[in-house]
């Protein structure tokens, strides 16, 4: 059998999608595989020059006696891009999706931006000779010229912005200069460097005997040439960001370089202050906020060695790093880390992929390790280390539950329960500071009793039913008049709002609009004398909107931040001694089978900004469900409590990561054409199912329906991952031979992180 290798002459981001198949002959078809380098004739010249391939075929793509053969591998050498087109075939196998959109994953900036030049204008001849040119242009009366050749007797080097706007001598005379060969125009590429302009301190703490031994196990593994994957749970306020930093100057220290992943632009400031204190000009980042100049210059700096470690969301996973030693991935069980774009792959999986391409390391790092690492861990997959004390000793904060339903029948219809009211006044008069956390950015509402804590859910999704043409806002939560439809946005189900509870009859119910901007305004009322800041998607939407909220806080400019998710990860304020959580029980309403595990995380880092200075801390938990485990176990900043009952849950419905989960996506602008597409595929799966395949639908999807678009669904079961991807690679054949792809299209999610 012949077999075919796909390869990629330039690099170049256009030209991704444009391969050349060339045969491989069988004395070197052991060496081909994605992402090496070889050698191949190209061109009606068949000039020898350098390619990488892409994917490796039994399948021609023309007649095969027209097909050239590849010459031979290129062995002097490995290029980063190599390593990377590897991943990408990775990416492909594992998650799905074309090899074209794993390489535009992979290699993600799309066009090359033009590059920043600073140019300098030079004397090119002698003092004497230009002093003869002088006169000779005074003596002609050419005034520009003269007046910067006179100047650059003075100064033999001007910049080019110096010379034609100070001196204001236009490009074209420049030009004639240096065609006389008076002058020379000096260019050099000037890279745009995101961190240029901070100015942190030198950052630099002794570690502590816990830290240290983290630090000493994986500095010993890492010399004696094991490259494993480690999950680092410590408390929060245990000194993670310095264990990374003394990890990460070891890896520098043996000529390497690392990467450190972080879920939120909002983490960046704290971090990159931190890391560029520690390790000066050699860091750099990557994150949405920045220009595209800006992301090409930090990929091409990367890949010059002009920088040892790169701070970013995600997509800096793929920093071209030649020597990359050590991944690092900050709260790693964020749900950011899963790409909700083709291809659906998790970072957290992908840079261990990488890190096995690399000979590096991967460490894992979480307060709130997802359930999926911590079982894992558990079944010596990871190394399990853990810092069980915060880094100075201090202790844990104090949690209260304030009972939201207690908190009506005393006559409480504020927004602050009567405790946490107490705690801001006493915080204030000490001139201590508070963190309030609204547990989404609540712009539509539910509807839930306030006596009870009942939430008004669509019979057929389990979800909450969102209130439509409702009232004007009240003061409690934002409580709305209950009046118009109640509406699934998944099923589009509709019915009548009520006007008492169904299960205690109460007349205490309403839709809840909590959105920050309204929790501002109530918070401004009842304490005027505040200083008070708001951060959200709407205040920090602008370029620099992060850093400039959060160093005023950490400035002392407000007593009182008000946000969402984004002010309870990984930020440390050393005054911030009360965190407020309103309305913790938010997220245990979603159609979702991680709602627990998400509430757990988000309360527990929530109360893990609270006392991590030389104060005690408070956190104030305002809930309906005070009895929910999830709720329970964060007051306690019980995780092993947590992670048990929810394991168990997890057993009891096969559900990740006891067993792995594939959701199959077919859309269509015709619903019946998705319909029958879904149906085929799973007519297929029943015939010959593997064995333990466990199949739901097909059906609908939640949301069904989406810009014209049908959807229908099929959720695969199996305990072996392998398996699922075999799955899938036969549904991808099936696909091209009976169902046409011009009319359906169907993705894969592996281990979904959302229904759809």
């Amino acid at each position: 059998m012949a077999y075919f290798a796909n390869i990629i002459i330039d690099i170049s981001h256009e030209k991704l999608d444009h391969t050349f198949q060339y045969r491989i002959p069988r004395g070197i078809l052991e060496k081909v595989y994605p992402g090496v380098q070889v050698v191949v004739p190209f061109g009606k010249a068949n000039r020898m020059i350098r390619g990488f391939v892409v994917e490796v075929t039994d399948q021609a793509a023309f007649e095969v006696n027209r097909i050239k053969e590849v010459d031979s591998v290129f062995t002097d050498g490995v290029a980063v891009e190599g390593q990377l087109i590897a991943l990408a075939a990775w990416i492909r196998k594992n998650y799905g999706g074309t090899m074209n959109q794993a390489l535009k994953t992979v290699i993600p900036i799309k066009r090359k931006a033009k590059a920043k030049q600073k140019r300098t204008v030079c004397l090119a001849v002698q003092e004497e000779e230009a002093r003869r040119f002088l006169a000779e242009f005074e003596k002609k009366h050419n005034t520009a010229r003269a007046r910067l050749l006179a100047e650059l007797l003075k100064h033999p080097k001007l910049s080019y912005e110096v010379v034609t706007q100070k001196l204001n001598v236009p490009a074209t005379v420049i030009r004639a200069l240096k065609e006389r060969r008076i002058l020379d125009v000096q260019s050099d590429t000037k890279y745009r460097d995101p961190v240029a302009h901070l100015k942190g301190q030198e950052y630099h703490t002794v570690l502590n005997g816990a830290q240290q031994a983290v630090v000493d196990t994986v500095r010993a593994d890492m010399e004696e040439g094991l490259r494993r994957t480690y999950l680092l749970h410590g408390v929060t306020g245990s000194g993670k960001t310095e264990v990374y930093m003394e990890l990460i100057a070891s890896v520098i220290a043996s000529g390497k370089q690392a990467i450190v992943l972080i879920p939120e632009i909002a983490l960046t400031y704290q971090t990159v202050m931190r890391f560029y204190g520690r390790f000066g000009g050699r860091v750099s980042i990557l994150n949405s906020k920045l220009s595209i100049g800006e992301r090409y210059d930090q990929f091409v700096r990367a890949k010059n060695g002009e920088i040892d470690i790169m701070i970013g969301p995600r997509s800096a996973l793929f920093t071209p790093f030649l020597r990359l030693g050590l991944i690092i991935i900050d709260e790693e069980h964020e749900g950011s880390y899963k790409s909700e774009t083709l291809p659906k792959y998790h970072a957290r999986e992908t840079a261990i992929a990488r890190a096995r391409l690399a000979d590096a390391s991967v460490v894992l790092g979480s307060a709130t390790p997802s359930i999926d690492s911590y079982y894992r861990a558990l079944n010596g997959e990871y190394c399990l280390l853990e810092l069980k004390q915060r880094a100075k000793e201090q202790p844990l904060p104090v949690c209260h539950i304030a009972d939201l339903r207690e908190e009506l029948k005393k006559g409480n219809r504020s927004v602050l329960s009567a405790r946490l009211q107490h705690l801001i006044e006493g915080r204030l008069l000490a001139k201590q500071q508070i963190l309030l956390f609204l547990n989404r950015r609540g712009l539509s509402g539910f509807v839930s009793c306030r006596a009870c804590g009942h939430v008004i859910k669509c019979p057929h999704c389990d979800v909450s039913l969102s209130l439509h043409r409702q009232g004007a806002a009240g003061t409690a939560y934002g409580a709305l008049p209950v009046q118009g439809l109640l509406k699934c946005h998944y099923c589009g189900y509709g019915e009548s709002a009520p006007t008492e509870c169904p299960v205690c009859g109460s007349k205490y119910i309403s839709g809840f609009k909590a959105g920050t901007q309204r929790m501002e305004e109530i918070v401004k009322q009842r304490f005027p004398s505040a200083r008070v800041l708001r951060m959200d998607l709407d205040t920090t939407k602008n370029k620099g909107g992060y850093e400039k909220i959060l160093s005023a806080f950490a400035n002392h400019e407000a007593d009182i931040l008000i946000g969402t998710q984004m002010i309870v990860k990984g930020h440390d304020f050393p005054d911030v001694t009360l965190v407020g959580i309103l309305a913790a029980d938010l997220s245990m309403y979603a159609a979702d089978y991680r709602a627990a595990e998400r509430t757990f995380q988000l309360l527990t880092q929530a109360a893990g900004r609270a006392g991590r200075g030389d104060k005690l801390g408070e956190v104030v938990i305002q809930t309906y469900n005070p009895d929910h485990y999830s709720i329970r176990t964060a007051r306690m900043q019980d995780y092993n409590a947590f992670y048990h009952e929810e394991i168990a849950v997890r057993k009891l419905l096969s559900y990740p990561p006891v067993s792995h989960m594939a959701l199959i996506l077919f859309a269509a602008k015709n619903g019946q054409a998705a319909k029958q597409a879904a149906d085929y595929v799973a007519g297929w799966l029943k015939r010959e199912p593997p064995a333990g395949l466990r199949m739901i639908g097909p059906a609908e999807a939640s949301v069904a329906k989406v810009n014209d678009i049908f959807r229908q669904v099929i959720y695969l079961k199996h305990i072996d991952y392998g398996q699922l991807v075999l799955l899938k690679d036969k549904i991808e054949r099936l696909v091209e031979e009976k169902i046409d792809k011009k009319q359906i299209n169907i993705s894969f999610d592996f281990d979904p992180m959302n229904g759809m």
